[in-house]
């Protein structure tokens, strides 16, 4: 809910005039408005205040003819702008922001229509999670990229990408945070006003080529929240950062075995080049190779061997390093060129799946699922399942709409990070978790299923009735482990039945996961599910 009424105000003295580009509109519903010929007429009536704008139409939903505001219910709202956007897709057109604001016991809403059809998404967005310890510089280098900004050396930039007011005061990151830059022939396509969604809806719709960052936690009381960013979303590539002045630390091991269990193509970024002597960031690099040779991958430094063989050989065995400071912007114009030609890896086969991440309610559309689409397409209009509920029920709802990076989207594709608008459910009945699927799907809720395990640390073994947080997709849950041979120590690798201890999920054969209770962790990959009856 907006708290500055500037825009309705400016809006309403505009006035609704012949050959004006603002349009007053009590409410619009599917029985009156798209039927006979009202549909092709309002869509006319839409193309022309557009063409009056230069481009750009107002439409205020919920006032009267002469500007009146009468406020219609939440519902009806929504409605409005189902109906505003099939007439505006009509037009050739799309509603590029909506803002809302209370009028008595109803709401009253400013939608800006736009000139052109909505974005199209590209084949080739590339996700990149990042991932390393706190105060390493994650988010300040990502904020310096996608803005091209440099750093003021106090984290300035990281600020661009921070959700949560806290987060901003006390300068650590507390949840996931998302950023995107891309790319077009003349090179990279920047984030002119961060503040600004419109303008990260800029960068979506200009660019050719889109890369986007999920950026994680690296406080350690929130190793959870990152095992979510990493193991929870479709990513291609992961980006590990790790300090100069300071060097790996366990933080540094716990976050690499974590990319690393995910079977995830990573490069190293070293930061904060600029804050100590060439001789100690050539130690760290040093010890960065150590770390990686340790668990089997070979270390390729782009500074010697340059970016053509980075972007040839990263993957299953080779880790890309490269040195970088987001005060100088040292080594920023080899991160743009990587991101640039780096291929996108995650597959886009399979029928439509997206686990939730988020969920939060917006007025005048209800309830958005966010998270990334894991497999196949969604668009607007289609018929999906949510759940399981905690009693094992799927739901039916409808996608209402579909945003990526605060720019509305037909459709969406496996790798978009993406929220989705739904009717037909309230947003409290949506928890993390849950998942998307296609409305002819037959899933099976399932409570318990088959693993093989790897366990990289635990100081004693683990034996029936272990109880560690699994993170399977966005979900983060406890359960129990029934060993196969009745235990298991650190460093073994073996079976074990796993049975979540609250709840049932979507939980299908081959997929990985990550373990974790207090220093204790592990891997493992599902070999077989027991839906429940």
């Amino acid at each position: 809910m907006s708290r500055d009424r500037a825009l309705l105000e400016r809006a309403l003295e505009r006035g609704e005039r012949d050959g004006g580009s603002v349009e007053f509109k009590e409410r619009l519903s599917r029985d009156v408005h798209l039927e006979g010929g009202r549909r092709e007429s309002l869509a006319a009536q839409l193309r022309h205040r557009v063409l009056s704008g230069d481009g750009e139409a107002t439409y205020v939903v919920g006032v009267t003819d002469d500007g009146g505001l009468a406020g219609i219910d939440p519902d009806s709202f929504s409605e409005s702008m189902d109906v505003l956007s099939l007439l505006a897709e009509e037009a050739d057109a799309h509603i590029d922001d909506v803002q809302t604001w209370s009028a008595g016991d109803g709401l009253v809403g400013v939608a800006r229509v736009r000139d052109g059809s909505v974005l199209e998404t590209d084949d080739e967005h590339v996700v990149v999670g990042t991932a390393g310890h706190v105060d390493h510089g994650k988010s300040t280098l990502i904020g310096s990229l996608v803005t091209g900004e440099e750093d003021d050396g106090d984290g300035a930039t990281r600020g661009y990408l921070d959700v949560q007011p806290h987060e901003v005061e006390r300068g650590l990151s507390a949840d996931l945070s998302y950023a995107v830059y891309g790319f077009d022939g003349d090179g990279p396509i920047r984030v002119r006003n961060p503040d600004r969604k419109q303008d990260r809806a800029r960068v979506v719709e200009e660019a050719d080529r889109l890369v986007s960052f999920v950026d994680t936690v690296g406080h350690e009381p929130w190793l959870r929240t990152t095992i979510r960013g990493l193991v929870g979303q479709k990513l291609d590539y992961g980006l590990l950062v790790v300090a100069a002045d300071d060097g790996p630390t366990r933080t540094t091991r716990e976050h690499l075995g974590v990319l690393l269990a995910t079977d995830l193509p990573t490069m190293v970024a070293i930061t904060k080049t600029d804050v100590v002597s060439e001789e100690r960031v050539e130690e760290v690099e040093r010890e960065v190779e150590r770390l990686l040779r340790e668990v089997g991958k070979s270390p390729l430094r782009i500074e010697r061997h340059g970016v053509d063989a980075a972007v040839e050989e990263i993957g299953e065995t080779v880790v890309p390093i490269v040195e970088t400071s987001a005060v100088t912007g040292g080594g920023l114009e080899v991160l743009d060129e990587l991101f640039d030609r780096l291929p996108k890896t995650a597959s886009d086969d399979g029928e439509f799946r997206m686990y939730v991440d988020r969920s939060y309610s917006v007025t005048g559309v209800g309830a958005v699922a966010s998270g990334t689409v894991m497999g196949g397409e969604v668009e607007a209009g289609d018929e999906l399942l949510l759940g399981p509920m905690p009693d094992g029920r799927f739901e039916e709802v409808e996608v209402r709409s579909i945003e990526m990076h605060y720019h509305r989207v037909d459709r969406a594709q496996a790798g978009r990070i993406v929220g989705i608008a739904l009717k037909g459910i309230k947003e409290r009945d949506v928890e993390r978790g849950m998942v998307l699927l296609p409305a002819d799907a037959a899933p099976a809720p399932v409570r318990e299923f088959e693993a093989e395990v790897m366990v990289l640390n635990h100081p004693t073994r683990i034996g029936d009735g272990y109880e560690p947080v699994v993170h399977l997709e966005t979900i983060g849950e406890a359960a129990a482990f029934y060993p196969e041979e009745g235990r298991l120590l650190p460093g073994d690798a073996g079976k074990t039945r796993v049975r979540f201890k609250f709840r049932p999920y979507l939980v299908e054969e081959g997929q990985k996961f990550v373990f974790r209770e207090g220093r204790s962790k592990g891997v493992g990959t599902v070999t077989e599910v027991y839906p429940v009856d």
